[in-house]
């Protein structure tokens, strides 16, 4: 059960958050991201890709996750980069942004397809969703947008990754291309989670806060 409430815990959290945050700094949004960034990247080496590679043949394996990190990197054309930190709204602007809308919900629904019983995927889907909850919520919240439409936006993102869920440990037909798509999800997560973790240093310079939550975020990993 904890497979399908942790996703919408994440994104309710990240926008109490940004209430409590609104207006003030509190919210150390590049630490969190570098250990959500660490912590997803490491469990996607520790979970997922020995999976994939158990069941695919090595070369079509690398071509899938090829084919995710494309995947992923379209889908940034239309977020901007939201799935990583980067949201660009607008305070004036009063036209919905249904792009990014649409985008983040896609991502949203494959990263549940890596979610399952028998792995701790959930965890790092977790941790990646309350800082990228967080800041779509703070932008929402200083936007001039319909507030139904705001809140539509966060109730369909939070169900989109329990709805992949559902779907991957339900259906028989999907089932059967399971670690094709986790393979495709590997590579969306190895290109968020690497571009997290080299954006959020200022300059490329060497930063120990940094440095210490990305070895928070393998070491939980790991030890899960």
């Amino acid at each position: 059960m904890n497979n399908y409430i942790f996703p919408i815990v994440a994104v309710i959290l990240g926008f109490i958050i940004a209430v409590f945050s609104k207006g003030k700094k509190v919210f150390n949004t590049k630490l969190l991201l570098s250990f959500s960034g660490s912590f997803l990247l490491a469990l996607t080496l520790f979970e997922l890709l020995p999976e994939v590679y158990q069941h695919l043949d090595s070369k079509l394996t690398g071509l899938f996750i090829m084919g995710g990190i494309l995947l992923q990197i379209i889908l940034e054309f239309f977020s901007k980069g939201a799935e990583h930190g980067h949201i660009h709204i607008h305070k004036h602007d009063t036209t919905f942004p249904w792009l990014l809308f649409i985008s983040l919900c896609i991502h949203s629904f494959l990263e549940g397809f890596s979610i399952h019983e028998h792995n701790d995927m959930v965890y790092g889907v977790l941790i990646h969703k309350i800082p990228i909850a967080t800041l779509i919520s703070m932008f929402l919240l200083q936007s001039n947008y319909n507030k139904k439409q705001m809140a539509s936006f966060l109730i369909v993102f939070a169900l989109m990754t329990p709805t992949g869920t559902l779907i991957s440990n339900t259906f028989e037909a999907v089932q059967d291309y399971a670690h094709i798509i986790n393979a495709f999800v590997i590579g969306i997560f190895f290109h968020i989670s690497t571009t997290i973790l080299f954006e959020s240093s200022e300059g490329h310079k060497f930063n120990l806060s940094k440095l210490v939550a990305i070895i928070l975020g393998v070491g939980m990993a790991y030890f899960i």
